[in-house]
């Protein structure tokens, strides 16, 4: 299975530190960013639109959000709201996502090329060709991959449900779990299922190294490590809990310690401070870098916020039968209790 990834457009953060990473400062005057904010909820009000924002957008993105959250649970917020309007701001599958569960609602995003490197690693062509080699393999989506690809499976997962998933898989069929392999290798160790595994990463996740998690934990020896299970296997070893973003917000509340060490997208420590008050969160480091972001969730910004809810666009349209195919896989996770 030969995969491509997509390269992430550069951030320029070498050299920094752990007090210039902490939170992503937009490059105008606070004043300005005020304004674009309160004309965001205007037009929001205005087009009768609900804002959704992942975990991993910018403080700025993320406090007009109506929700903040992983990608499946913001679709489903939207979809039992009555807004005519969903605004995702995330990466390309999530709006996909979002339209695959509310067909009648109109999506948009804020930059159409903000695409990502896992879904893009994992080609619907190349499923295609394996499902037909290997007509008897039960297929297991993550649910960061494109809507083709979703239609070509038999269920989909998310970090935090994928480990039971793959418990309540059929015992007498092989499986292929795509696309990410990190993730599924940890899903095999906490299952003890044999799986075929794609080869595809997510970039951001691949550059958190266990040479400056041991850097950081000296620092720190006290702080507990919260990884997300996207992260290289020897990384996930050094954490004290692996799990999906929502699941750091459950353990960043319940464990007593003040300062928490966080190994996943940066953007997901402005949610914690926000929900979690009184700690101390420490993002994980890259190796030229105190913290790490996704190139392609921060190629969206305020001002495209604003010029989506204003012109309509850019607009994220799923193919009927794909959508509807697409949907199967999702709704037989949902059964999955």
């Amino acid at each position: 299975m030969e995969t491509t990834t997509l390269e992430p457009p550069a951030i320029n953060r070498l050299g920094s530190s752990v007090a210039d990473c902490l939170e992503v400062r937009p490059m105008r005057p606070p004043e300005i960013t005020g304004r674009l904010q309160r004309e965001v909820l205007e037009l929001k009000k205005k087009r009768n639109a609900v804002i959704l924002a992942h975990n991993y957008q910018t403080p700025e993105i993320q406090d007009v959000a109506d929700f903040v959250g992983d990608s499946l649970g913001l679709s489903y917020q939207a979809s039992k709201t009555f807004a005519d309007v969903i605004l995702f701001c995330g990466v390309h599958f999530m709006a996909e996502t979002a339209k695959i569960v509310n067909p009648t609602k109109k999506v948009l995003i804020p930059d159409i090329n903000a695409g990502c490197s896992l879904a893009d690693s994992c080609d619907a062509d190349e499923v295609a060709e394996y499902r037909a080699k290997h007509p008897d393999t039960y297929i297991i989506a993550y649910i960061n991959c494109t809507a083709r690809v979703k239609a070509l499976t038999d269920i989909v997962c998310t970090s935090g449900n994928a480990v039971r998933v793959v418990e309540q898989a059929p015992k007498d069929r092989p499986i292929l779990f795509l696309p990410d392999e990190n993730l599924g290798q940890w899903v095999m160790e906490k299952t003890h299922r044999p799986m075929e595994l794609w080869h595809g990463a997510c970039h951001t996740h691949l550059v958190f190294t266990s040479e400056t998690l041991q850097r950081l934990r000296l620092q720190h020896p006290d702080a507990p490590v919260v990884a997300h299970p996207e992260c290289v296997r020897s990384v996930r070893l050094l954490a004290d809990h692996v799990c999906s973003t929502e699941g750091m917000v459950k353990f960043c509340r319940e464990n007593p310690s003040k300062t928490i060490i966080v190994v996943t997208e940066s953007g997901m420590l402005h949610r914690l401070r926000k929900e979690v008050p009184g700690k101390t969160f420490i993002p994980g480091p890259s190796k030229s870098c105190a913290c790490n972001d996704c190139g392609f969730m921060k190629m969206n910004t305020l001002e495209k916020v604003h010029h989506a809810l204003e012109t309509l666009t850019p607009e994220v349209m799923v193919e009927e039968e794909i959508r509807k195919r697409a949907l199967l896989p999702i709704q037989r996770m949902l059964e999955i209790r």
